[in-house]
């Protein structure tokens, strides 16, 4: 088949077969490229939509982009059940195995470097978030009697957000404490921002957290039992991940290959 090829992920060898209806971008079935003891994860893609110009554009369609990071991560999340990945950027494409090869050699140090560190391991995220107060339960307000009771009306309501979130961000610090102490490495994010990402609340914590593979159902419980600790804080999970957060410079791979 002709074509780009679109790679997913470097990765050492691995034995167990991928699913069999698994489909990457484009619709194509992801293969395997071994080269000098490593393997990366490809699919042919169309030259029409991802050689530079094409794809330039296309990275300003919010629906091509959607499609294309759903089926990106479907291969991700296939790989993640069989071996340890090495994510590359989304849109990574070469024109021919050779020029992937050419790259795979370049960087064949630092990729077994990274995977030297990652193997076995896998990436969980834990988000904290403060609630906003529902209007059925916060307390009516009376009209102010004057502009000094107008005044004392909105200093008291700055008062309970400030404590509000002052007791978020203390519970995020000590939760973000306490799982780093059981991870072998964590990463701070920016907060999310909620006009992005959809999620109710304001972003306190947003971290991700290196966990050896045999050691995550503990990690999961640890964050469980911290869930309901406080009233108006909200705990969100998600994982196990391909390791995209300790990656390094790997996962900023990006552009048409030679």
């Amino acid at each position: 088949m002709t074509g780009l090829r679109y790679v997913y992920a470097v990765c050492r060898p691995f034995d167990t077969p991928l699913q069999a209806q698994l489909t990457g971008v484009g619709g194509d079935p992801p293969r395997l490229l071994t080269h000098r003891g490593l393997v990366a994860v490809v699919s042919h893609v169309p030259e029409a939509d991802f050689a530079e110009e094409p794809l330039r554009a296309h990275l300003e369609d919010l629906d091509w982009l959607t499609a294309v990071a759903r089926a990106h991560q479907g291969v991700i999340d296939a790989l993640t059940t069989v071996t340890t990945p090495l994510p590359l950027r989304l849109g990574t494409v070469f024109r021919d195995d050779s020029g992937l090869r050419v790259m795979m050699e370049e960087r064949e140090e630092s990729f077994r470097r990274t995977l030297d560190r990652l193997t076995g391991r896998v990436e969980w995220g834990v988000k904290v978030f403060l609630e906003p107060v529902p209007e059925a339960r916060a307390e009516p307000e009376r009209k102010p009697a004057s502009g000094r009771d107008y005044l004392r009306q909105r200093s008291t309501r700055t008062k309970s957000h400030e404590e509000l979130w002052q007791k978020a961000e203390a519970f995020a610090t000590q939760l973000h404490e306490t799982l780093s102490a059981c991870a072998e490495d964590s990463r701070l994010h920016a907060p999310q921002n909620p006009t992005l990402s959809g999620a109710s609340g304001r972003n306190v914590l947003n971290a991700a957290y290196l966990v050896p593979r045999s050691e995550s159902e503990e990690f999961v419980e640890r964050v469980d039992r911290t869930k309901d600790g406080i009233p108006g804080i909200r705990v969100e999970l998600t994982g196990p991940w391909a390791a995209y957060s300790f990656a390094g410079e790997e996962t900023t791979t990006s552009g048409e290959g030679a």
